[in-house]
């Protein structure tokens, strides 16, 4: 069993890069939870008891208003680390996480991560290392929610998807839409009614099409173009790309696709 925790530890960006005698001292401090599908890991506003490491599975991290709408801060698969900032600044959960499937996690006590800070000064590197590539993630998230319309973020949604679905750009081939526009709407900070006009109108430009929740992304420069610019770009605009070569990796919106995710 300690083998396997050494293996989920080396798969994360804090731990990745200690020595496996290091690993193997933090993984003996090491608490397993086993999460069922739908089981909250930890509400927003509670306690901070440790940090959490994911071996397998899927944690979606979210805040809720009032009202029950959900927006959705990142979703977290293996190797993942979750809950490290209340174990630095010692304040409560700053959102919720739930599990999305049957999951796996590694919980490290909040005491226990301080005194393995001291003990390797090189993990604490990583950690701030770890908060900092987090703080350029919600900065991206902030970026989308508050300069994109609901159809650019829309667009930046499925080109993520398309690249996770490991689809080459150059060529169109359907990947399967696996969340419901309820749970779209939640990524991107929407409601379900929005996000099937925004899909709609999409189709009707010919930038993507859809048939029983596959999507194909017709012409990516022009999608790229329309995340970029919104209603700004023209049905005649999206008419002059269509013979455009994208010259541009998928992966040229990460940045901001990720801040969705």
């Amino acid at each position: 069993m300690r083998t396997k925790r050494i293996a989920a530890l080396k798969c994360t960006t804090l731990f990745g890069g200690l020595a496996t005698e290091a690993l193997a001292d933090i993984a003996q401090r090491a608490i397993e939870l086993h999460l069922k599908k739908g089981e909250m890991l930890f509400l927003s506003g509670e306690p901070a008891r440790g940090l959490f490491v994911v071996v397998d599975g899927k944690i979606r991290a979210f805040q809720q208003n009032e009202d029950g709408r959900e927006q959705v801060m990142h979703v977290d698969a293996a190797g993942s680390v979750l809950g490290d900032v209340p174990v630095f600044d010692d304040g409560p959960f700053p959102a919720s996480a739930i599990s999305e499937a049957e999951t796996h996690v590694l919980l490290f006590e909040k005491n226990d991560i301080k005194e393995l800070c001291a003990k390797y000064p090189s993990l604490a590197l990583a950690a701030l290392k770890l908060m900092a590539s987090k703080v350029r993630r919600h900065s991206s998230l902030i970026e989308a929610l508050s300069l994109h319309e609901v159809g650019q973020r829309l667009a930046l949604f499925l080109i993520a998807e398309a690249q996770s679905a490991t689809i080459a750009p150059s060529v169109p081939r359907p990947f399967r839409l696996r969340l419901s526009n309820q749970e779209i709407a939640s990524r991107i900070g929407s409601v379900r009614d929005v996000v099937s006009r925004a899909l709609t109108r999409l189709k009707h430009d010919r930038l993507i099409s859809l048939d029983n929740r596959n999507v194909t992304i017709l012409n990516l420069h022009a999608l790229k173009r329309y995340a970029a610019r919104g209603s700004a770009f023209s049905a005649r605009t999206i008419s002059d790309c269509t013979n455009d070569k994208d010259s541009t990796d998928i992966s040229s919106n990460s940045n901001l696709c990720s801040g969705l995710h």
